[in-house]
């Protein structure tokens, strides 16, 4: 989430939903997602809603946030009132690890108490490998947690210490051990590419390591100068080069290829799982439009076409709830043209692609050239035993997929 609150309407203070935003809640997947907004360190390339000790002082505490959490879970369930039970959750940050076990615990009892877990849930926590433990992960584990991502970055000393990260090289692929010992058959590790002074070789040490540590799931993203970081600044005096285009698409293409020959598949641009299991169901339902409640300072929900963000600061948003008022700071109430565009945008996104019955006529033409110039894939355009066509990225298309967006939306 960015660290600048978008603008939109004001928001209730009891934070009710228009009617038909709450029609057909339970016929989508639902997921909760918990924002810790606690970080010991800032990393440089940062732009989440995070604060560290020496930022917050005695504004806001763990203990002060958790109370907001259990208020705000609380309202959610007064407002959606006969919610379908958690299919998801997903605990995020900032740094959940910081919390411990016992906190983390806490917090999925808060979300159980409020709406309950669906069978088979997928239940992920984020985690700093620095603040783990083979006793942290036995501990998350029985508080019920089935997925764990690991933030990794990379296993270059100097790229770690451009980023601005803490833990030393080899930490996340022995947290992702510990892990796995601990019971959980889902880990992720988190990759950061095109950092400046990254080299080919660089990148596919990590990508070794990474495959090494035995993980059935592997994100990694493109490292993005972002607006008013510290890493912004270093490239702004000349002290860094900002990241290189053609380098960031030769380097994705390493990680696509060796991830492929590792049996690791994409299903999403960034994302690549061992099986359709290993697939990160959370963040599916935020690609295909699913409803979820983001619980925390500056966390984001939709549900129904409605989006909402919350007050971004840990101590007005707990002071709020204590207030018996909705954290929430706007909300936008999502046109019929705005949720074809966000759908074109997510749902291309994925291996399975986007119908493409989804676009206008000019869209559909659009489609077909992109197809024509290697973009989109050809067969799956076209029908096939009756079946709609759907517009799916080739591995060119991946590394044009904005553009491709923009193209099929006019």
């Amino acid at each position: 989430m960015a660290s600048v609150l978008p603008t939109g309407e004001p928001a209730p203070a009891d934070g009710s939903l228009p009617p038909e935003a709450l029609r057909g809640l339970g016929s989508r997947p639902f997921g909760v997602y918990v924002h810790v907004p606690f970080c010991a360190t800032r990393c440089g390339y940062c732009d989440f809603n995070t604060y560290t000790p020496g930022e917050l002082g005695s504004a806001a505490s763990p203990a002060s946030w958790l109370d907001g959490l259990r208020a705000e879970l609380g309202l959610a369930a007064r407002v959606l009132g006969q919610a379908p039970p958690a299919d998801t959750v997903f605990v995020g940050g900032g740094t959940p690890s910081l919390l411990g076990a016992g906190g983390l615990a806490d917090v999925l009892d808060a979300v159980r108490d409020a709406f309950g877990l669906a069978g088979g849930a997928e239940v992920t926590t984020e985690a700093n490998p620095e603040s783990t433990s083979p006793e942290f992960f036995a501990g998350i584990r029985a508080a019920g947690y089935t997925r764990v991502s690991l933030g990794m970055q990379s296993a270059a000393p100097h790229v770690l210490a451009t980023l601005d990260r803490r833990h030393t090289p080899g930490r996340p692929v022995a947290a992702a051990g510990e892990a796995r010992a601990a019971g959980f058959e889902h880990v992720n590790l988190d990759l950061i590419y095109g950092t400046p002074g990254e080299t080919d070789d660089d990148l596919r040490a990590s990508l070794d390591a990474a495959l090494n540590a035995g993980v059935d799931h592997v994100s990694a993203y493109s490292l993005i100068v972002e607006d008013g970081t510290a890493l912004a600044r270093r490239v702004a005096r000349g002290e860094l080069p900002a990241p290189d285009d053609d380098v960031l698409a030769d380097r994705y293409e390493i990680i696509d290829t060796t991830l492929t020959a590792a049996g690791l598949t994409w299903y999403e641009v960034s994302n690549w799982a061992a099986s359709p299991g290993a697939r990160c169901r959370h963040n599916l339902g935020y690609w295909l439009g699913a409803d979820w409640w983001g619980a925390g300072p500056g966390a984001h929900s939709h549900v129904g076409g409605v989006r909402w963000w919350n007050l971004k600061h840990p101590a007005r948003y707990a002071a709020t709830l204590a207030e018996g008022r909705s954290p929430a700071a706007a909300r936008e109430v999502l046109s019929a043209d705005d949720r074809r565009l966000e759908r074109v945008l997510l749902e291309l996104r994925l291996a399975d692609g986007l119908p493409v019955e989804v676009l206008d006529a000019g869209g559909r033409r659009e489609a077909r050239t992109a197809a024509a110039e290697g973009l989109l894939d050809p067969v799956a355009l076209g029908s096939t035993n009756g079946a709609p066509g759907r517009c799916v990225l080739t591995a060119r298309g991946r590394l044009l997929a904005d553009a491709v967006v923009r193209r099929l939306v006019g």
